[in-house]
């Protein structure tokens, strides 16, 4: 009998009957009621209902008679899959989540707010919780693989934190193909149904296909990989000549020295630095960015569409725009040797990179010159080239302007990035670092200025104009701890005692770190210890960049926030009126959330390219260096690629290791074996899971 009480407890049928009470609160049904709504074995009811009661997750109000008794008291907050199934709750003030156990969620999936009752048992110290209402959807679109049998569809969802598959009735498949990778929107979970069902709205391709892989990640963090129709047509019915009305209202700048300094493979250019020589011996410095706001309008079919989209998605080998091509690489792209519109902010200052008077305006140009970073690297540290002069005297502005930004406590990020070499079909062949010149830190300086003006200039002489700051909070201690504690194992001490010492320990940290192996344990765990930047219209301040102000400006071809910040500030500017800012908070906070979906989706394509480059060398011992340890692994970062996966604890032979997370080490029991961040491993690339995008190391010793 107890084996039978917990195989119902554990059923489908218990959830199901459960659900459907649930889903039909406050109403007194019998067992013969409920069994003619639900697929279940009509004699296994009258059981499940007993048990339901003594888990206090229902009551019996009459003889018979059983109801879902929906009260006020029910507990609302956002649910936490892990990769098992548990879900946690969090709730907002609650000093610590709620755990919820599979089969518990009713038909929620993760990120979803839902309504949740705690139902305390007699004799027991932990009271039990259970998911009653899906409040609202975080999503209802999925990415998966087909799985088909027969007339059959079934779709295996990409991430790792929905723990269910979707059914797809074949009228509703779009005629997808076994195996092939495609985006499903769910439709419904009927409370006697083990699977939730969906459709189909897309099919990417077959799954490992580059192109279809790319799109797939894109779509499962919510992004479209292509424009309606209409937005692409009121992209191409934009004017594409400048009229003399429109140069006439603008500052002129086509006899000044102007170039751009981009990528050697970059499509966009989107800023151009202007230099000229003053006859009282300073210099005027134009940082000029493509005026997108001039083409596009308030609400129109393009504005909506990159107010949805809120930023460009940068994967491995694409940009996904937020602008249609029309837009992004050509009308608002500042091409060598034509004519374009900016918004421009000009800088009278002198060699010391001292400012004496700045100028926001809109602005006409005409590129002379469009420099890779390379070349403009030639030039500044040869003296050779187009304009060598001119970029040596601008890169040794920066470089001051640079200075004093640490010295007022700006902190040092700098870490290695890496790219993959493709062949022509996507597959990866190589990794090799990304080179940071002089000129990339530059032009980086320049932009910097440039937001940092906008942002003092509205703080403090358009103090009623809303626009999107660009807000870095001061770190929480709790937050720096692991990193404080990390560093101190390598030999670093950091002083948080102040913000000021806080920057300077760090930034001595990271010259020191140079050329070392170590700097790639500790300068990513650095910027992770950090709080996450983010757009609001409160005047806060920007703590890693130790600016009082920050906004951004310099980016709208691919950042929504610097769009409505030219928008908004030249409508200020020139008419006086300024937007609702609300509107504007509410555009700040949808920006915020699209920005990091974007970054996950980047890091999502990098894990994709990193684990299919790795698949070509699963049996390879490389060299490594452990990036993290907890309780369940060990992850080790590949020295010449920088490809990280684990060495599972349960899999190291020999011994038995626990985990000290005060340390931050596994030990072993017997041996006392010990694996520390930041040590030399010899590992063995054992297993890839390109599906779950987790790669398996053993330990080669």
């Amino acid at each position: 009998m107890k084996k039978k009480t917990k195989r119902l407890r554990q059923s489908d049928e218990y959830h199901s009957v459960l659900s459907f009470l649930v889903k039909n609160p406050n109403t007194a049904l019998n067992y013969k009621q409920i069994g003619a709504q639900l697929d279940i074995n009509p004699s296994d009811i009258p059981q499940i209902l007993d048990l339901l009661v003594k888990d206090s997750k229902i009551k019996q109000v009459d003889r018979g008679k059983f109801m879902y008794v929906k009260t006020r008291d029910e507990i609302t907050g956002v649910l936490d899959f892990n990769q098992r199934g548990i879900a946690y709750l969090m709730v907002e003030n609650l000093d610590e989540d709620i755990k919820i156990k599979p089969g518990d969620t009713l038909d929620a999936f993760d990120g979803d707010t839902v309504h949740v009752k705690v139902a305390y048992s007699k004799g027991k110290r932990k009271a039990k919780a259970f998911v009653t209402e899906v409040v609202q959807r975080a999503r209802t679109t999925f990415v998966g693989t087909v799985s088909k049998s027969g007339r059959h569809y079934f779709i295996i969802p990409d991430h790792n934190k929905i723990h269910t598959d979707f059914y797809v009735p074949e009228k509703k498949a779009k005629n997808a193909n076994h195996g092939d990778k495609v985006l499903v929107r769910f439709t419904d979970w009927p409370a006697d149904a083990k699977n939730p069902f969906a459709e189909v709205v897309e099919v990417f391709g077959p799954a490992g296909e580059n192109t279809a892989e790319m799109h797939a990640i894109v779509a499962e963090f919510g992004f479209d990989t292509h424009f309606e129709d209409a937005v692409e047509q009121a992209a191409q019915k934009l004017p594409k000549t400048i009229s003399q009305e429109e140069i006439a209202k603008r500052k002129d700048f086509r006899n000044t020295l102007t170039f751009t300094i981009d990528p050697e493979d970059a499509k966009d250019f989107d800023d151009a630095l202007s230099f000229k020589r003053l006859e009282d011996g300073w210099l005027e410095i134009g940082v000029h960015i493509a005026d997108v706001s001039h083409y596009v309008q308030t609400r129109d079919k393009i504005d909506e569409e990159a107010l949805d989209r809120g930023t460009s998605v940068y994967l491995v080998d694409r940009t996904i725009p937020m602008l249609p091509e029309v837009l992004s690489n050509e009308l608002c792209s500042l091409r060598p040797h034509e004519d374009s519109l900016c918004y421009a902010v000009i800088f009278k200052i002198n060699e010391n990179a001292e400012i004496r008077e700045y100028e926001i305006v809109k602005t006409v140009i005409h590129s002379d010159h469009r420099y890779s970073y390379e070349q403009a690297q030639e030039g500044i540290i040869n003296g050779k080239g187009e304009h060598a002069e001119e970029l040596a005297l601008m890169n040794k502005i920066a470089k001051r302007l640079r200075k004093a930004r640490f010295n007022a406590g700006a902190i040092n990020f700098e870490t290695t990035e890496f790219r993959f070499k493709l062949d022509d079909k996507g597959k990866p062949l190589s990794v090799v670092p990304k080179q940071r010149f002089d000129a990339h830190k530059m032009i980086e300086e320049y932009m910097l200025l440039a937001n940092r003006t906008v942002a003092k200039h509205v703080s403090t002489k358009a103090k009623n104009l809303a626009i999107p700051y660009r807000v870095h909070e001061e770190p929480s201690f709790e937050k720096l701890q692991e990193f404080v504690e990390t560093a101190a194992n390598f030999g670093y001490k950091i002083d948080t005692s102040s913000n000021h010492k806080l920057a300077h320990s760090i930034n001595s940290m990271v010259q020191d770190l140079e050329g070392k192996l170590e700097a790639d344990i500790l300068q990513p765990l650095a910027i992770r210890s950090m709080e996450k930047a983010y757009y609001t219209t409160k005047k806060t301040s920007h703590f890693g960049l130790a600016f009082p102000f920050y906004t951004h400006f310099t980016s709208p071809i691919r950042r929504y926030p610097d769009l409505i910040t030219h928008r908004y500030l030249h409508e200020y500017l020139t008419t006086g009126k300024t937007p609702n800012q609300e509107a504007i908070e509410r555009m700040c906070k949808h920006s915020s959330e699209q920005e990091q979906k974007a970054v996950n989706a980047e890091r999502a394509s990098i894990k994709y390219k990193q684990i299919e480059y790795l698949q070509s060398y699963i049996g390879n011992e490389f060299e490594g260096i452990i990036s993290g340890v907890t309780e369940w692994g060990i992850y080790v970062e590949i020295i010449e690629n920088k490809c990280e996966g684990m060495v599972r604890i349960k899999d190291i032979p020999g011994d038995n290791y626990d985990f000290y997370p005060k340390s931050k080490k596994v030990i072993g029991q017997r041996t006392k074996n010990e694996y520390g961040m930041g040590q030399r491993v010899q590992i063995r690339i054992k297993n890839t899971n390109i599906d779950r995008r987790t790669v398996d190391f053993e330990f080669a010793e």
